[in-house]
């Protein structure tokens, strides 16, 4: 007779050495970004290495990613972002504040409906959804939700997959937008640049990146490298300079950080509510895709741009997506920023709100 094998015994990765596995995430990563490349897709450097970790973590890989080389990718996509940015931007934004901050409120009420919903018919425990479900600010949510009776675990695996799903969801959306008509140049890997440029680049990136995690303002690794560079860029006082070498490794870090924490005990955690929670998240996409044919009639905002900009993403893969594609990244950045501030204000009290009100009606 033979016996089922036993689910908790070592796979072949677990068994590998650190260096080894390693070896495997990168190998994979470049395989699979490769292919993504192929195919045209957006932001394929980044999803890439997203899927390569889902894969290596669900696997039972033991490979974590640094949260140094994380936060200078961080800062690197800030000041990726600065240089895109233009005063046209603000004078947009003041001319149409009103919509763009409805368009803001109306995804966060989604989000907070789904969790109510959600928490009542009993689809995760305690009021996990709640903390799950909100659009942007995950860490923040991370922290807040074990003091409020919601499983962390539970909450970090719906904040990935809402940032995974939107991630694919928004390039596959911004490849089918742009169309197989033309081929995209190849890439120059090492070509000349200015020197002083790129020195003036890392001392933004790692002096504002440094103050914006000593100040803990959130995304502040991404947020303060990209004012002060847009600011001296804007000015003429610097010229922003990225070689596309050194934004390949930022991609590579941000895309492993979020497919690693897809762990194997996450997964089986949450496989009973596996189907709610993915129709939540594609809930959530779908309003923001609404959201953005409003801005689209009302504004007369750029589709794709409008769709980028609504997506309830997380902030550094949607500045990604929109950098690869030819989209107003200072808008869709605009209307990311001041959601996540939005949702970083009223989202926790909101939620501990929504929180004590289940809490409530269930000992009534």
């Amino acid at each position: 007779m033979t016996l089922p094998p036993d689910p908790r015994a070592p796979r072949a990765i677990e068994r590998l050495p650190l260096p080894a596995q390693w070896g495997v995430l990168l190998a994979v990563s470049i395989v699979l970004a490769a292919l993504l490349e192929l195919a045209a897709l957006p932001a394929a450097l980044l999803l890439g290495p997203m899927i390569a970790g889902i894969l290596v973590a669900t696997a039972g890989g033991r490979v974590r990613a640094p949260r140094l080389p994380v936060t200078a990718a961080q800062t690197m996509i800030g000041c990726l972002v600065a240089r895109a940015i233009t005063g046209d931007i603000v004078v947009a934004f003041l001319r149409d504040w009103p919509l763009l901050v409805g368009a803001v409120l109306a995804t966060l009420a989604t989000s907070t409906a789904l969790g109510w919903v959600m928490t009542r018919r009993q689809v995760l425990p305690g009021t996990t959804a709640i903390w799950g479900i909100a659009p942007g600010g995950a860490s923040a949510m991370m922290l807040m939700a074990g003091a409020f009776g919601a499983d962390a675990r539970l909450v970090a695996f719906m904040q990935y997959l809402r940032v995974v799903l939107v991630a694919v969801a928004a390039a596959l959306v911004a490849r089918l937008w742009l169309g197989t008509s033309g081929v995209a140049p190849p890439i120059v890997w090492f070509p000349a640049f200015d020197w002083p440029g790129l020195g003036a680049t890392l001392l933004i990136a790692g002096i504002g990146g440094s103050l914006g995690v000593w100040l803990r303002i959130p995304a502040g690794a991404l947020l303060v490298p990209m004012v002060v560079g847009a600011v001296l860029e804007g000015t003429g006082l610097v010229r922003i300079t990225l070689p596309p070498w050194l934004l390949v490794a930022g991609y590579a870090f941000l895309g492993w950080s979020i497919g690693l924490g897809f762990t194997r005990d996450i997964l089986l955690h949450a496989a009973r509510a596996l189907p709610q929670v993915m129709l939540a998240i594609f809930v959530m996409i779908a309003v923001g895709g609404a959201i953005a044919a409003v801005l689209v009639y009302a504004a007369g905002i750029d589709p794709l741009t409008a769709y980028l900009a609504t997506s309830p993403g997380g902030l550094d893969s949607v500045a990604i997506i929109a950098a690869s594609s030819n989209v107003d990244l200072s808008f869709v950045m605009a209307l990311q920023t001041v959601r996540l501030v939005i949702v970083l204000g009223a989202g926790p009290p909101l939620a501990r709100f929504m929180s004590r009100r289940m809490t409530a009606q269930k000992t009534d």
